[in-house]
C-alpha cells in the first residue's frame, strides 16, 4: 500500500514512542484522522469536546510523565482554540506538540472557509513552527518537532495542508538535497555540568552563609532526597513554589510550604529574613515575595541559561540537570552546626499546622472551603495525583492539601489560567489509568469546559471532581477589593445544579452543604467508580487571607466595603474573626 502523508506524520509519532495524542476530528484533518484510524493499536486517540481542553490535557500529560504531550486540531477555529492550552504549556516549560490541519495548499491566503495560516499565528507560542510543504517533507519535520520540544521543553507545531494529508509519498518529487531518512529519532540529552570553578563559587557562597532559605520549584521534582540532603547540610528551610509543591512531601521536616499569595507565614518569614538564597529549579514569577534585592546573596540551579538571574539577581549560577548538579555540589559543602534558622521556621510552621487546622474544623454555616479540602486531604492515597485550578481554590489547596511522597501535583503555573483541572485529570487519569486522580475547582472554572465531563464519562475515567460551589468568581472579587480598594463587580455568577447536570452527563453526584456531613459525604463519594462530581457549596464572604497582611490591603479592603461592596457587613465580620483567629 502507497503511505500518504499523514501515514507518514503517525509512523514518526510511533517512532518517538507517542501513544496517545488528545484532539477533536475536524474535515482539516481528515486524512490524519484516517492514518490515526489504521493504527489504533499503537496510538490513542482521545476524542475531546473542546480543542483548549486538548491543549491543557498534553501539557498536563507531558507535566505528569516527563514524555511528549501531543495535541491535534482541525485547521481555522480548532487552531485557534489550542493556543491557551499551549501557552500554559509554554509558560511552565512542557514538552507538547500541536498538529493542525490547513486548507488546501492552493488556497490559503485567498480568504477561503476557515483561513487561518496557524504557523504564523503560532510564532510567540512555538519554539519549533513548520508548515508542511509536501509529502516528502512530513518526515524531516515532524522529527525536528519532537525533538525539539524535548529538549527545550516547549512547544513546537506542525501544520499541513489537508490535500496534501491524503497525498501518497511516491506522487511528491522529492528534491536533490532531500536525501531520504537524513533526520532520525534519536533524542540526545544534554549532560552538561557546570565548571569547577563555578561550583566553587556556588559552594563558597553557601558555606559562607548564616541563615540560608532554599527556593525549590518544579525543575527539583526528579530530585527530592538530594534537596533533603542539602537541605540537611545547610541547616535550611525549603519554601516550595506551587509547581514544585510535590519536592518535597510537606510533612518533611525542612518543608515550611509555599511562597507568595498562597503560601504560608513561615514560608515567607525565612525569604525576607534570609541573608543566603538557593534557587533551585523555580522561576516563581512574583518578585515581591522575594528578599530585597541586595538583601541576601543568592545561587540559582537551572536547567535553563536564560532562566538565571530571571526574578532576583544572584551571584553564582550552576546550569545543568538538578541532580547531577546537586550530586556534584553536595561533597563541596560544610555541613551547618548552627540550626537556629532552621529552628525557628520550623517553629513558626507548627504553629501555621495549628492555625491551618482550627480553620478546617469549623462548623460555621454557610461551610467554609478550607472544611471541605482537609478532608479531602484525608481520603487521598500515597499515589494520588491532584490537580487544582487557579482561583481561591488554589489558595486553599495549596495550604490544606498535604502531599506525601510518591503523589503527583501540578495546575497551570505560570499562566494562572482558569478550566484547567478536570483536563488536567483527565490526561492523568489516561497516563496512569491504576491511581487515584482528583481535580479541585471552582464554579467558574468548572463552567468554562464542563464538557469535557462527557470525556470523562465516555472514557470511563475514575475521576473525583470537586467543585467548589460559592457563585462567584472568588479570586477577582477579592482582587478587586483587597488590591485596588474598588467595590466588588462583575463577578457574581448565576447558580448551577452542578450534581443535576452530572447526573445528565452520566456521572455520579453528590452535593455537600453541612460542614457536619462533609466527611462522611465525601467518604462515599470517593467510594464510588467513575467519574464522580462532588458539588461543595461553600461560604461566598470567606477570602483567601495571604500569609502576611499589609495594613494597605486591610485598608484598601475596608475602603471596598465602604464604597458600596455587597454584603460588606458580613465580609468584615468574616475578615475580624480570621485575624483574630491568627493572633490568638
Amino acid at each position: 500500500m502507497n503511505k500518504t502523508a499523514a501515514d507518514i506524520l503517525v509512523d514518526t509519532l510511533v517512532d518517538w514512542e507517542v501513544n496517545t495524542i488528545f484532539g477533536l476530528p475536524g474535515d482539516g484533518i481528515n486524512g490524519i484522522m484516517e492514518a490515526l484510524r489504521t493504527r489504533q493499536e499503537q496510538i490513542r486517540f482521545i476524542q475531546v469536546r473542546h480543542e483548549e481542553a486538548a491543549a491543557f490535557m498534553a501539557c498536563a500529560y507531558a507535566k505528569f510523565t516527563g514524555k511528549l504531550g501531543v495535541c491535534l486540531s482541525t485547521s481555522g477555529p480548532g487552531g485557534v482554540h489550542l493556543l491557551n492550552g499551549l501557552y500554559d504549556a509554554k509558560l511552565d516549560g512542557a514538552p507538547v506538540l500541536a498538529i493542525t490541519g490547513l486548507q488546501y495548499h492552493d488556497l490559503i491566503g485567498t480568504y477561503t472557509q476557515q483561513d487561518v495560516e496557524l504557523d504564523r499565528l503560532f510564532m510567540d507560542v512555538a519554539v519549533y513552527n513548520a508548515r508542511v510543504m509536501g509529502p516528502a517533507h512530513v518526515e524531516n519535520v515532524m522529527n525536528l518537532a519532537c525533538r525539539t520540544a524535548l529538549a527545550r521543553n516547549g512547544v513546537a507545531h506542525v501544520t499541513i495542508p489537508v490535500d496534501m494529508q491524503s497525498q501518497p509519498v511516491k506522487d511528491d518529487k522529492r528534491s536533490s538535497r532531500n536525501v531520504a531518512h537524513h533526520v532520525t529519532d534519536l533524542q540526545a540529552s544534554n549532560i552538561a555540568l557546570p565548571t569547577d570553578d563555578q561550583f566553587e563559587r556556588a559552594a563558597a557562597i553557601l558555606n559562607e552563609g548564616k541563615k540560608i532559605c532554599i527556593l525549590a520549584g518544579r525543575g527539583a521534582a526528579s530530585a527530592g532526597p538530594l534537596l533533603e540532603t542539602l537541605a540537611d547540610r545547610l541547616g535550611a528551610p525549603v519554601a516550595k513554589a506551587l509547581l514544585g509543591k510535590a519536592v518535597l512531601a510537606d510533612d518533611n521536616p525542612y518543608n515550611v510550604g509555599g511562597v507568595g499569595l498562597l503560601g504560608t507565614r513561615p514560608a515567607q518569614d525565612a525569604l525576607e529574613s534570609c541573608d543566603t538564597l538557593l534557587i533551585v529549579g523555580s522561576s516563581f514569577p512574583y518578585i515581591e515575595y522575594y528578599p530585597e534585592p541586595g538583601k541576601a546573596r543568592a545561587v540559582q540551579i537551572d536547567a535553563d541559561p536564560a532562566r538565571i538571574g530571571l526574578r532576583y539577581p544572584v551571584d553564582a549560577a550552576l546550569v545543568g540537570d538538578t541532580g547531577r548538579v546537586l550530586a556534584t555540589l553536595l561533597p563541596r559543602l560544610t555541613p551547618h552546626d548552627d540550626r537556629g534558622f532552621l529552628t525557628t521556621a520550623q517553629d513558626g510552621m507548627a504553629e501555621w499546622r495549628d492555625l491551618l487546622t482550627e480553620r478546617a474544623t469549623r462548623t460555621d454555616m454557610p461551610m467554609k472551603p478550607q472544611v471541605v479540602v482537609h478532608h479531602l486531604d484525608g481520603l487521598l492515597r500515597d499515589n494520588a495525583i491532584v490537580a487544582v485550578d487557579s482561583g481561591t481554590i488554589t489558595a486553599w489547596v495549596a495550604r490544606h492539601v498535604n502531599l506525601r511522597d510518591g503523589m503527583k501535583f501540578s495546575c497551570s503555573g505560570t499562566l494562572a489560567s482558569m478550566a484547567c483541572s478536570v483536563p488536567y485529570a483527565i490526561a492523568a487519569a489516561i497516563a496512569y489509568p491504576q491511581r487515584q486522580v482528583v481535580a479541585v475547582v471552582g464554579d467558574g472554572g468548572f463552567t468554562m469546559l464542563m464538557g469535557e465531563l462527557a470525556t470523562c464519562v465516555k472514557y470511563g475515567l475514575d475521576i473525583k471532581i470537586v467543585i467548589m460551589k460559592n457563585d462567584a468568581l472568588g479570586m477577582i472579587k477579592w482582587e478587586q477589593m483587597g488590591m485596588l480598594g474598588n467595590p466588588e463587580y462583575g463577578c457574581e455568577l448565576q447558580t448551577i445544579d452542578f450534581a443535576a447536570a452530572a447526573r445528565a452527563f452520566g456521572a455520579h453526584a453528590v452535593t455537600i452543604s453541612d460542614p457536619a456531613h462533609c466527611q462522611e459525604q465525601l467518604t462515599k463519594a470517593f467510594a464510588m467508580t467513575g467519574p464522580v462530581v462532588i458539588e461543595a457549596v461553600i461560604d461566598p464572604h470567606e477570602p483567601p487571607m495571604p500569609p502576611k497582611a499589609s495594613v494597605g490591603q486591610a485598608a484598601r479592603m475596608a475602603k471596598a466595603i465602604a464604597r458600596g461592596t455587597p454584603d460588606g457587613g458580613r465580609i468584615m465580620r468574616t475578615l475580624g474573626a480570621d485575624v483574630v483567629r491568627e493572633l490568638t
